[in-house]
C-alpha cells in the first residue's frame, strides 16, 4: 500500500464505484478502500439476516419469510431510465458485460387518492382515467408537439425558443390543467417539486422525450430497467471491470485517514500504519465530516409483502410517485418495488420502499400515505437519514466528495452528480454517445 497513486477513493458506495471505474477506464492509477467489510457503503444490499440485525437488533428473522440469502435489499433502491445517463455511463465502462437487466413492469402516479398508470405518448393520454375528454385532446396536442421537437430543426419549435420560454408558458399554450401539469412535471420529467415551472422548458421536453424513447425501448410498461439480484451487483462490478484497468480494491480498512500538507492539499490516507501518497482523493461525506454539510434527511420505509402493490396490474417491479401538491407536501414521496422476479427476494415474496424527504420527526407518519398503498405488509421498518452536501473547495485541497442518496427511486439526480465529480476531477466531460443496445434485458 505504500505506494504513490494518482486517485484514492474512499468508500464503495455507487457513486464512488462509478468513478473509480470511469478513472481507471481513463488510464490513471486508483487506489479503492472500504472501512466496512462489504461493498456498497449507504447503498450496500442487505440479506433477511443483516437486515434483521440493522433493524432489529438480533439476527434472527421468523422463518416464514424464507432464506436469508434469498434476499437481496438494496437500502437506496433506484431504478434505472432504459437510455438514461446511468446506462449510457455503464455502457461507456463496458461493466454491462458483468450485468443483466431486466425491465420493470410498471411506472405509475398517484392522483386525488387513486393510483393511475402514467400515459407517455399521445396514443395513451386518450386512454387515460387521468384527465376528461377535452383535456385528454389538449394532452394530446402537447404529448405530440414534446415528441416531433428536435431541438437542432427550428421548424418544429413552433415558434418558441424553450432555453427562454418557461415551462409554465409553454404548458399555457396548451391549456393544460393544474392536475395534468402534476403528472407530467412530476412521474413524467421527474421533477422533485415545482421550481421547474419557472425555468425554462427546454429542460423539461427533453426529460419528457428521454422516458418516452425509454419505455420505447423495452417495450414493457415502464421506461425503467434493474439489475437481476439489485443494485449490490453493480460496485461489485465495478470492483473487476477496475482490476483489468490495474485499479486495487480493499475491503476492511480500518480508519482511512485522509493526510493534508500545511497548505491543506491532500498527501494521501493512512491505514493500519500505512500511506498510500496520492493527487486526489474522491469519497462520500463519511470519510471527511468536517467538510460536508447537513442538507436535509430522508426518511423511509421498507416493506416485506406477499403480494405486489395493489391497483399496478399484479406488477411484480413498480414506481409510483407521489406528487408533493397531492399530499401537500413540499417534496415528492416515492414507492418502488421489487419482488423475485428481479432475484432480490423468494418466490412470492415482495419487497417494497416508501421514501421522502423528511419534513417532521416522525417518518411513520409522514409516510402514511405512501403505506396506505401498499396492502398488508409481513414486515415493515422505518429509518431516517442525513443527507450531506459538500462545502470544501477542490481546486484548493483536492477532495471531491459525493452529496449524499436523495429520497428518488430513479437515478437520474445521482448520476448528474457523478458526472460533475467527474469533470471537477479530470476537467474533461464524459463522452456518452454510446451504442445504447449494449445494455440487453436477460432473457425471460
Amino acid at each position: 500500500m505504500d505506494e504513490e497513486y494518482d486517485v484514492v477513493v474512499l468508500g464503495t458506495g455507487l457513486k464512488e464505484c462509478i468513478l473509480s471505474g470511469l478513472l481507471s477506464v481513463d488510464g490513471l492509477k486508483v487506489l479503492h478502500m472500504d472501512r466496512n467489510d462489504y461493498y456498497g457503503g449507504e447503498s450496500t444490499s442487505l440479506n433477511l439476516i443483516q437486515l434483521w440485525k440493522r433493524f432489529r437488533g438480533n439476527d434472527k428473522p421468523p422463518a416464514h419469510l424464507g432464506s436469508s440469502r434469498d434476499y437481496n435489499v438494496d437500502m437506496i433502491p433506484k431504478f434505472m431510465m432504459a437510455n438514461g445517463t446511468l446506462v449510457r455511463v455503464l455502457i461507456h465502462t463496458d461493466v454491462t458485460k458483468y450485468l443483466y437487466f431486466k425491465a420493470v413492469d410498471g411506472s405509475f402516479v398517484y392522483n386525488k387518492g387513486k393510483v393511475h398508470k402514467v400515459p407517455a405518448t399521445d396514443m395513451e393520454a386518450l386512454k387515460s382515467p387521468l384527465m376528461g375528454i377535452f383535456e385528454k385532446r389538449r394532452a394530446r396536442k402537447f404529448f405530440i408537439y414534446v415528441q416531433d421537437y428536435n431541438e437542432t430543426d427550428p421548424k418544429t419549435h413552433d415558434g418558441m425558443d424553450l432555453t427562454r420560454v418557461t415551462t409554465r408558458e409553454l404548458i399555457a399554450k396548451y391549456g393544460l390543467d393544474d392536475n395534468t401539469v402534476d403528472f407530467i412535471g412530476h412521474a413524467l420529467a421527474l421533477h422533485r417539486d415545482d421550481r421547474y415551472l419557472d425555468e425554462p422548458a427546454l429542460d423539461t421536453v427533453k426529460r419528457m422525450k428521454l422516458y418516452a424513447e425509454s419505455l420505447a425501448r423495452f417495450q414493457g410498461g415502464s421506461p425503467y430497467i434493474y439489475p437481476l439480484y439489485g443494485l449490490g451487483e453493480l460496485p461489485q462490478a465495478f470492483a473487476r471491470l477496475s482490476a483489468v484497468y490495474g485499479g486495487t480494491y480493499m475491503l476492511n480498512k480500518p480508519e482511512c485517514k485522509v493526510e493534508f500538507n500545511e497548505v491543506g492539499q491532500v498527501l494521501g490516507v493512512t491505514s493500519e500504519g500505512e500511506t498510500a501518497r496520492c493527487k486526489k482523493v474522491v469519497c462520500d461525506p463519511s470519510y471527511l465530516p468536517n467538510k460536508v454539510r447537513k442538507v436535509g434527511r430522508v426518511a423511509r420505509a421498507i416493506a416485506i409483502m406477499s403480494h405486489p402493490i395493489p391497483n399496478t396490474n399484479e406488477s411484480h417491479s413498480v414506481q409510483v410517485i407521489l406528487p408533493q401538491k397531492q399530499l401537500g407536501r413540499k417534496s415528492d414521496m416515492y414507492l418502488f418495488c421489487c419482488s423475485y422476479s428481479h432475484n432480490v427476494a423468494p418466490k412470492g415474496k415482495f419487497i417494497a420502499f416508501v421514501s421522502t424527504e423528511a419534513e417532521t420527526d416522525h417518518p411513520e407518519t409522514e409516510l402514511k400515505a405512501g403505506i396506505d398503498l401498499l396492502g398488508p405488509v409481513d414486515e415493515i421498518f422505518f429509518d431516517i437519514y442525513d443527507r450531506f452536501e459538500p462545502v470544501n473547495e477542490p481546486t484548493l485541497d483536492n477532495c471531491f466528495i459525493s452529496t449524499s442518496y436523495d429520497a428518488t427511486t430513479h437515478f437520474e439526480s445521482t448520476v448528474l452528480d457523478v458526472l460533475n465529480m467527474y469533470t471537477m476531477i479530470t476537467g474533461k466531460v464524459l463522452d456518452l454517445s454510446v451504442d445504447l443496445s449494449a445494455a440487453s434485458a436477460a432473457e425471460e
